[in-house]
C-alpha cells in the first residue's frame, strides 16, 4: 500500500500597514496599506479608533489637529479574493509646539505644618483644605491660611493613605492611594457621606473639578475625567509634550479652563490644555525648594512641591510642599 501526499501551494497575503510611530498635532497623517509580494487588493477601511477614515485608493492623508494626544490605533480592514482581513498598528499623537517656559515671584509667604504630608490643596470660601497621606497620618483639614492654624482635622482609618482632594457641590472628595476607593464628606463636619470606587484607573493620586467633572490622576499620564454623580471615570486625556508623554502626574488644580499639575518628585508645575491633554507651559520651581531649604532640612526624597490651590475670586495661587513649614503665594511669569 502507498500513500500520496497532496501538498496545495495555497498563497499567503501579508498585509503591512504603514503609519508614523510619533507624530506632531500639526502635521498631516498619511497611512497606506501594501501586499508585501504586492498581491492585489480590492479595496481597504482605514479607522483611527472608533473614527472611519476617508481614503483614496489604498492610501489616506488627513489633519489630526482635532485628535486628543497621545495612544491611538489605526486599524485597516482589507478587502481581497472574497475575504478580509484586519490589520492594526499603535500611532503617538504629540504636541505641535514646544511649552512656554515660565518663571515665578513669591508674592507672600504664610506658614504651615511641617507634619502634614501634604497630598491635596484647595482654597475655598476664604480657607485652605489640605488632604495629608502616609498610613497612620493621613487626614482631611481646614486650615487658617495667614497662620497656618488648622481649624478642623478629621483623620483617616490607619489602613488608608490620603491622596488629592476636591470640594464640589460643597462636598469635601478625597482620594486613596492604592485602596481603590475614595470618600466623600461634608463640608461643615467633615462626617463621611459616601465611598466610591475607582471603575478604571487603578490608584489615586490628585483630585481637581471643573465645574462639571471631577479630574483624577492616577500616577501615568493620563487625567481621568469622572462623572460627579456616579463617578465613573468616563473619559481621559494623555498628557504630552512635543516630544514625550508625561507620566507621575499628581496634585491638580484648575484654573481658568486649564489643568495645572504637579509631577511626583519634581518641583515644577505643568499647565495641560483639558481638551487634547497638550503642555502648553511648564514653570520650573526648583529654587522655591531651595528657598524652604534655609530654613529647614528635607531629608526625605519625597519631600518636595506637591499641593496647588487657587483663589478665583482674588485670582492668587499657593503652592507649598510634602512636610514644607511655609506655604507660598506665587505669581507665574511667562518668559
Amino acid at each position: 500500500m502507498s500513500f500520496i501526499l497532496l501538498v496545495s501551494c495555497k498563497s499567503e497575503y501579508k498585509f503591512i500597514l504603514n503609519t508614523p510611530q510619533k507624530i506632531q498635532s500639526n502635521q498631516e497623517l498619511t497611512i497606506s496599506i501594501s501586499e508585501k509580494n504586492d498581491k492585489p487588493v480590492d479595496s481597504v477601511q482605514f479607522s483611527i479608533g472608533s473614527k472611519k477614515i476617508e481614503s483614496n485608493g489604498m492610501t489616506s492623508t488627513l489633519k489630526i489637529n482635532d485628535f486628543k494626544l497621545g495612544k491611538h490605533t489605526i486599524t485597516a480592514i482589507v478587502f481581497y479574493q472574497n475575504k478580509t482581513e484586519k490589520v492594526s498598528k499603535t500611532i503617538y499623537i504629540t504636541a505641535d509646539t514646544a511649552p512656554d517656559i515660565y518663571t515665578y515671584k513669591i508674592i507672600n509667604t504664610y506658614p504651615h505644618d511641617k507634619n502634614a504630608f501634604t497630598q491635596g490643596l484647595e482654597y475655598y470660601n476664604g480657607y485652605l483644605y489640605e488632604g495629608t497621606g502616609r498610613k497612620g497620618t493621613s487626614s482631611i483639614r481646614k486650615v487658617e491660611l495667614e497662620t497656618g492654624k488648622v481649624l478642623q482635622q478629621q483623620d483617616l482609618d490607619a489602613a488608608y493613605f490620603g491622596e488629592g482632594i476636591t470640594i464640589f457641590n460643597n462636598k469635601l472628595h478625597q482620594l486613596t492611594w492604592q485602596s481603590g476607593i475614595g470618600f466623600v464628606y461634608d463640608l461643615e463636619t467633615f462626617e463621611k457621606e459616601k465611598e466610591f470606587k475607582y471603575t478604571k484607573s487603578l490608584q489615586g493620586w490628585g483630585f481637581a473639578n471643573n465645574g462639571e467633572h471631577l479630574l483624577k490622576t492616577d500616577g501615568t499620564e493620563r487625567i481621568w475625567f469622572l462623572n460627579p454623580e456616579t463617578f465613573l471615570e468616563e473619559s481621559y486625556i494623555e498628557v504630552y509634550t512635543n516630544k514625550r508623554k508625561v507620566e507621575n502626574l499628581n496634585e491638580l488644580e484648575y484654573i481658568n479652563g486649564l489643568i495645572y499639575a504637579n509631577i511626583w518628585q519634581q518641583n515644577s508645575i505643568l499647565i495641560i490644555n483639558p481638551k487634547t491633554g497638550k503642555v502648553e507651559g511648564v514653570a520650573n520651581l526648583n529654587s522655591l525648594k531651595e528657598e524652604i531649604l534655609k530654613e529647614q532640612n528635607l531629608t526625605d526624597s519625597d519631600e518636595v512641591l506637591n499641593g496647588i490651590a487657587y483663589d478665583k475670586e482674588n485670582n492668587r495661587i499657593f503652592v507649598t510642599g510634602k512636610h514644607w513649614a511655609k506655604l507660598y503665594e506665587i505669581e507665574l511669569i511667562k518668559k
